[in-house]
């Protein structure tokens, strides 16, 4: 049986302006417990501070929260924005996290997204991936027990240590990796996960392997590895019982997201339409089965992942947003942890063997109305038996 992939969802999260902040987290919030009911593996939550579509401002004080909601469910930052905190306090918080969550917490880094966060701060962009880089190898070392001392232009440590460890021994990290290579060779420099959301954007796909590459080059320099059970990718997705049904839900709210968000927000053009994103596995818009043969192709290309992550987003609205999550866990989930398999085999066997499982079922049938002293009934035959 090939190794099984993990699910989650992966909440930036997007809701557009004009609505009520606290509502959408409230069902951002909704969203993780019901993933967690549903047997999803993880739920990812970002940090921004600007721009209005992001108002999740500390992801460790969001997962808490979802942590008093859920029971089992990992949960992991996605991202922590390196270059606006001391590594210190990162490490601390994540550690807390994992302790108010019995040992659930992930930690997810990046660089820092938006250009107005890191300008509220005065922080250079061209400095931010090189921060995000040396913040992250303190922290490892932190979360490792060891005693750091390390001095940098923006921070500085002096024989820290970490009062408590993360309560399973260790804490899984991701490093978030877009279109340029600094994420994947962060991630391989120290040897962690990755959180590739590049591969929810046209022409993502067929760089993803390309990028794993980088990875493991960047790893081999510095005698580290990198386990691809331990790589996620992030795509948009929208389940539905019929294709036409799936886009008619997500259209309006894509093309909102589309205009105010990256246009307006990024600056992105954004020109391709749904069809088209649907066309290259940028998003996934449809049936279980078009998730189930995405999938698949997306590990062909790949030459295999681990997780993969729904892109959460206010393209449908809340219920249908929740049906798409149930039919993800009904439907699509069974066929690549292996909870089929073996009932599978089990339905295979009985097919295959079920005329020799026949006549002793006659056989025992006309013993009993033979011990009630009853004629045996001349159109008794296995296949009217029910």
């Amino acid at each position: 049986m090939a190794k099984a992939l993990t699910f989650g969802t992966f909440l930036a999260p997007y809701h557009p302006l004009g609505e009520n902040p606290l509502l959408s987290m409230e069902r951002d919030l909704e969203i993780i417990r019901y993933c967690d009911e549903l047997g999803f593996n993880e739920a990812w939550i970002g940090e921004h501070h600007s721009a209005a579509w992001e108002t999740v401002s500390d992801p460790a004080v969001f997962l808490a929260a979802a942590g008093e909601r859920t029971t089992r469910i990992r949960l992991g930052s996605g991202v922590v924005s390196l270059p606006y905190h001391h590594p210190l306090m990162v490490a601390d918080r994540f550690v807390q996290l994992d302790y108010l969550t019995r040992g659930r917490a992930m930690l997810g880094v990046g660089p820092g997204a938006l250009v107005s966060d890191a300008s509220m701060m005065g922080i250079e962009p061209v400095t931010q991936r090189g921060r995000m880089e040396e913040a992250l190898g303190v922290i490892i070392r932190l979360l490792n027990g060891e005693t750091v001392t390390h001095s940098s232009d923006w921070f500085e440590l002096h024989s820290a240590q970490l009062q408590l460890l993360p309560l399973n021994g260790s804490m899984p990290i991701a490093v978030a990796s877009t279109t340029s290579p600094a994420g994947m060779v962060c991630a391989g420099h120290h040897g962690v996960g990755v959180l590739s959301l590049g591969a929810g954007l046209i022409g993502g796909k067929k760089d993803l392997a390309a990028q794993w590459a980088l990875a493991e080059k960047a790893a081999q320099s510095e005698g580290k590895t990198m386990d691809r059970g331990e790589w996620r990718l992030v795509i948009r997705v929208h389940l539905a019982e019929s294709r036409e049904e799936a886009i008619s839900q997500v259209r309006e709210g894509r093309e909102r997201e589309r205009e105010q968000y990256f246009r307006k927000v990024a600056g992105l053009r954004n020109d391709h339409t749904l069809e088209q994103e649907i066309e290259d596995d940028a998003s996934i818009v449809g049936t279980p089965d078009d998730m189930i043969g995405a999938l698949h192709r997306l590990q062909a290309s790949t030459g295999g992942f681990g997780g993969f992550l729904v892109f959460g987003n206010d393209w449908a609205n809340h219920q249908n947003t929740l049906r798409s999550y149930e039919l993800i866990a009904r439907q699509v989930i069974p066929q690549f942890n292996g909870m089929l398999e073996p009932l599978q085999r089990s339905f295979d066997t009985v097919v295959e063997n079920k005329r020799s499982f026949a006549e002793p079922v006659m056989k025992a049938i006309r013993k009993a109305y033979e011990d009630a002293g009853q004629q045996i009934p001349e159109n008794l035959t296995p296949k009217n038996l029910r």
